[in-house]
């Protein structure tokens, strides 16, 4: 018997596993999948010699974590590295918005869309110079952050008052239009805002563009030397190292729930196994609450909220190998490791319009990732590792382009829009195609089928809309991990603060866990020793 079981091993559960662990606690974590890590994987399934990740790359907001810091991975052997700039937006003009590690360099560049521009940014780091820590310290603090926040008052104050508050909350169209004369700044912000789900004229999606903006300007957009893979097997090792474990290939199908308390969970092979103390679940929130609990366990409010929880936008992704760098247009673009293709924030705004109608997008915006560029392991010498991804909707009405797509993602489809994003980069990049000497093709269903938790290759947990935010994650009144069960934490990015592979929903879910139980002992209930005894005996009956 162990005192927690933790379901699923994606960044928050090896996170969650590995506190629980330093706390002194026995702990297992059951992954569904053959291999560990959820969404932060990588493989040489595209070509060999080329390392692709299957889902995440690049993580500002592991850099700037300081759940990540206090685990000090260096100790596992994991190690960062930067491409030579941290992002790019060409535009088939020729321009290109560049974000530089260097506040001076950033800032040169977009003095080239408008004179003083450049000071405008500068002025936006100012605010991080005063505010960041505490904006990092509130966003991975458990909901609420009272002492985070009453900092964060004080120096709101003092930057700007109720005048910043205004301009955070603004859409990023508006704060852009506010800021910058030119164009540089405008993209900068309203491309990394569509890093989430957020168009442009959403209310919040100038903060969070902001916020992306100052996490590349401060802390880059590392990758793991290695792969993605690499930060997955940090963790791991970590764990390993600490007494706990992780099994693969154990898919849990249900908490078992005696007296409103979680008493252990059940396995699809009807293995059942008993905790002293918690549950963790790195899961979905309606795959807890829709699935793994059974429904009389929960309050009708909560099943009632759940018919309401939003996904982010579906995903669709293309992996490359390819024989040389991108033949970018505007060479700034070769140096970055992450490019924004759309031109101009009015094609944003027509991309985010075609989605929230139910059309595949005909322009799609895509983000794109030099993965050699950044870190030079990742393929042979003077090729490209690369990839691009674009949103799609849920729920296909039609195609706004000319292929008559449908959404069922069958070959032909699957093809058709692989054409069609290799078409996008053409744009921009003329003699991309002949390049390429190998891909892969993830549409939504095959991102879901990798990792559970990407409903249709939803990359956020749920939308990272205003009402899908703070106490309203994921459901209205919660915003904690605590869960209506008892022992039972929601330790995925389902809960607060959201997508992003940072560790703070599995270090605020273990935390949880740790204080309810602090002084209680680890004695077994009933319901628990009765649990442990069918499981050894084979037993499926429920308890």
């Amino acid at each position: 018997m162990v005192d927690a079981v933790v379901i699923g091993s994606g960044p928050n559960g090896l996170v969650a596993a590995n506190v629980l662990a330093d706390a002194g606690w026995g702990v297992e974590v059951l992954e569904a999948e053959s291999a560990p890590g959820g969404a932060v994987r990588s493989d040489e399934e595209v070509h060999p010699g080329y390392v692709n990740d299957l889902f995440s790359s690049f993580y500002p907001l592991a850099a700037a974590s300081p759940v990540l810091a206090r685990l000090d991975l260096g100790r596992e052997g994991l190690r960062w590295t930067h491409a030579p700039r941290v992002l790019a937006h060409p535009l088939l003009d020729g321009r290109c918005a560049v974000l530089d590690r260097d506040r001076a360099v950033t800032a040169a560049g977009l003095d080239g869309f408008a004179p003083g521009d450049g000071q405008s940014w500068l002025d936006l780091c100012h605010i991080w110079d005063r505010l960041g820590s505490e904006v990092l310290a509130a966003l991975f603090s458990p909901f609420p952050p009272i002492r985070s926040a009453a900092v964060l008052a004080a120096r709101l104050r003092g930057a700007g008052g109720l005048r910043l508050a205004r301009s955070l909350i603004l859409p990023v169209r508006r704060l852009g239009e506010e800021e910058f004369a030119g164009d540089g700044g405008r993209l900068l912000l309203a491309g990394n805002a569509l890093h989430a789900d957020l168009a442009p004229e959403a209310a919040g999606s100038g903060g969070y563009g902001w916020l992306m903006s100052m996490l590349g300007q401060f802390y880059g957009f590392p990758v793991p030397v290695g792969g993605a893979g690499a930060l997955t097997a940090a963790l791991v090792r970590r764990l390993r190292g600490r007494g706990g474990s992780v099994r693969c290939g154990q898919r849990v199908t249900e908490v078992v729930v005696q007296g409103g308390r979680a008493v252990g969970v059940r396995t699809a092979t009807r293995e059942a196994i008993p905790v002293r103390r918690a549950v963790l679940a790195d899961v979905s929130a309606p795959a807890l609450y829709g699935e793994l609990v059974a429904p009389e366990h929960l309050p009708s409010r909560v099943l009632d909220d759940l018919r309401r929880f939003q996904w982010d936008f579906a995903t669709f992704k293309t992996d490359w190998a390819l024989d040389g760098p991108i033949p970018w247009s505007c060479p700034d673009a070769a140096t970055a490791g992450t490019v924004h293709l759309a031109d101009g924030v009015d094609e944003l705004t027509r991309f985010a319009a075609q989605i929230a109608r139910g059309l595949i997008p005909d322009r799609p915006f895509l983000l794109v990732g030099q993965m050699t560029t950044t870190d030079a392991t990742r393929s042979p010498l003077g090729t490209e590792s690369a990839w691009a991804y674009t949103h799609v909707p849920h729920r296909v009405k039609a195609d706004a382009g000319p292929d008559r797509l449908s959404g069922t993602w069958d070959t032909r489809e699957r093809e058709a829009m692989a054409d069609r994003v290799e078409q996008q980069v053409e744009r921009y990049a003329p003699g991309f195609r002949d390049r390429i000497r190998a891909r892969r093709v993830l549409t939504p269903p095959q991102l879901q089928e990798a990792d559970a938790n990407l409903r249709d290759g939803a990359i956020n947990g749920g939308t990272a809309a205003l009402h899908q935010q703070l106490v309203f994650r994921p459901l209205p009144g919660t915003g904690r991990p605590e869960t209506p069960v008892k022992g039972l934490y929601l330790a995925s990015a389902s809960a607060h603060p959201g997508g992003g592979v940072h560790g703070a929903p599995g270090a605020n879910a273990a935390r949880a866990a740790i204080r309810a139980t602090r002084g209680t002992g680890a004695a077994l209930t009933a319901a628990q020793r009765l649990l442990a005894r069918r499981g050894r005996s084979g037993e499926t009956s429920s308890v």
